[in-house]
C-alpha cells in the first residue's frame, strides 16, 4: 500500500467537507474547492479525517492512490492557509502595476501587457518589480505564476526578465572580443 496514500488527511476546525456522487467539496475561511474523484479511488470521511482507498491493486490505481491523497491534502491546506508564489522583474524600465482586475506589465515590447486576474486568484505588486500571486488552489496559483513568467522568461546573458524569487538563472558568457591584431587589420 502507498505510504502517502494510506495516511489520512486531517480536517482542521473551521473546514467543512462534503462527499456526494464522487465529488469532494472542501470549504474553509479562504474559499471553496471541489474535485471529482476518479472511479478507481474511494474516499471516506469519518472522525475528522479523510481516508483515501483504491479499489484494486492495478498499477494505475497504485499510482493514483498517493496522488489523490496529496490532492485532497492540498485542498484542505489551500482553504485554511492558502498558497502563494512570488515573482520578480529584473531589467531597467521593466515594471508592473495593478489596474482594476488586471496586471499591467511594461516589458521590452512596444505595448503594455494586460493579464486579467482569474477567479479565486489575487495578484499584488510591490515596488513595481515584485509580483505576488495568492490563492486557495495550489494548481491554479502555480499556473498563473507560470503564465506571467512566460511573457518574458529570464535570458541567459544579462539575466533580464521575469523570474521566481530565489530562482537561479544560469548565465552564459557573451561573445568574445577578437584579438588586437585581427581588429586592427593585422591579418595580412
Amino acid at each position: 500500500m502507498s505510504r502517502i496514500g494510506k495516511a489520512p488527511v486531517i480536517i482542521p476546525s473551521g473546514v467543512k467537507t462534503d462527499l456526494k456522487e464522487n465529488v469532494l467539496k472542501v470549504e474553509g475561511p479562504l474559499g471553496k474547492l471541489s474535485h471529482r474523484m476518479p472511479s478507481e479511488i474511494s474516499v471516506e470521511i469519518k472522525d475528522g479525517k479523510i481516508f483515501v482507498k483504491r479499489i484494486n491493486d492495478a498499477s494505475v490505481n497504485k499510482a493514483m492512490h498517493g496522488l489523490w491523497q496529496r490532492m485532497i491534502s492540498n485542498m484542505v491546506i489551500g482553504v485554511t492557509k492558502g498558497y502563494e508564489k512570488n515573482l520578480e522583474i529584473v531589467g531597467v524600465g521593466y515594471r508592473a502595476k495593478i489596474e482594476g482586475k488586471a496586471l499591467v506589465m511594461q516589458l521590452r515590447f512596444s505595448h503594455q501587457i494586460k493579464y486579467p486576474m482569474p477567479e479565486g486568484i489575487t495578484i499584488a505588486v510591490a515596488e513595481n518589480t515584485k509580483i505576488n500571486v495568492k490563492g486557495a488552489d495550489k494548481q491554479m496559483v502555480g499556473q498563473v505564476a507560470a503564465e506571467i513568467r512566460r511573457y518574458l522568461p529570464p535570458e541567459p546573458y544579462k539575466g533580464k526578465g521575469i523570474r521566481y524569487v530565489g530562482e537561479y538563472v544560469r548565465r552564459k558568457a557573451g561573445k568574445a572580443v577578437a584579438g588586437k591584431g585581427a581588429a586592427a587589420g593585422g591579418g595580412k
